[in-house]
């Protein structure tokens, strides 16, 4: 463990990073910005899309209450997970790659010389993908799947070591899955509550009335027994 964890030149971290980062010499300068573009601002965003597209879901479900309770612990997961992640960098104090062994990665987007264990974007996408796996499986995989991605984009980009993905992955999953049961004993009753304000379309998505839906029958019906009369509803 020592020897992965270490941050020499013949360290199992060291060999993988160079080896993945090296991949980008020898890809076009123009799908390396795109990657270091995707690793820094895309897939995160991309994950806050499912976020997003899991409590449109939540919202037309018979218990949307709870189950927006679960969708919105998974962004107020992930956002815990991050806060978490400050002291552990400060204990760490671990150096970037780049850092660490200078001039010898391609670097593929410029970045602050911060501490590099654990690894932000892991730990958020992580969490994220945790958390709306416990309310939807597609969605789930969808974005356990841009965690992933994530993860293997910061060692691509030369500004992680493997097992700070890896301790970032840890971290979003321990927070998410340990803090649920009082989070949802918390956030249930909360949007319950909420189902009764002004707020209530933010839970539960309105719905078409029985009279709404028969409106338009109706008129027909009524227009073809009496084709004299004024369609006032029609105009």
């Amino acid at each position: 463990m020592a020897t992965l964890l270490a941050d020499g030149g013949g360290s199992i971290d060291w060999t993988l990073v160079s080896g993945v980062n090296g991949l980008a010499r020898d890809l076009p300068s123009s799908v390396d910005s795109a990657l270091g573009f995707l690793g820094e601002y895309g897939v995160p965003l991309a994950s806050i899309l499912v976020l997003l597209a899991s409590w449109l879901w939540a919202r037309r479900q018979s218990d949307a209450a709870g189950t927006v309770a679960g969708v919105l612990w998974a962004g107020l997961a992930a956002g815990m997970a991050l806060m978490l992640n400050v002291p552990v960098r400060a204990m760490v104090q671990r150096d970037r790659p780049f850092v660490a062994h200078p001039g010898q990665l391609d670097l593929l987007m410029s970045h602050q010389a911060n501490g590099s264990f654990a690894s932000d974007h892991a730990t958020f996408t992580m969490a994220v993908a945790v958390g709306v796996l416990l309310v939807h499986r597609k969605f789930g995989l969808i974005a356990l799947a841009l965690a992933g991605f994530e993860g293997f984009l910061r060692v691509f980009m030369g500004v992680h070591y493997p097992t700070d993905v890896i301790g970032g992955f840890a971290l979003g999953t321990a927070t998410t899955l340990l803090m649920a049961p009082i989070a949802m004993a918390v956030l249930v009753p909360l949007t319950h509550s909420m189902t009764r304000t002004a707020a209530a379309s933010l839970i539960r998505a309105p719905r078409r009335t029985r009279a709404t839906r028969a409106t338009g029958p109706a008129v027909a019906s009524a227009t073809a027994d009496h084709p004299d009369a004024p369609n006032d509803l029609a105009a």
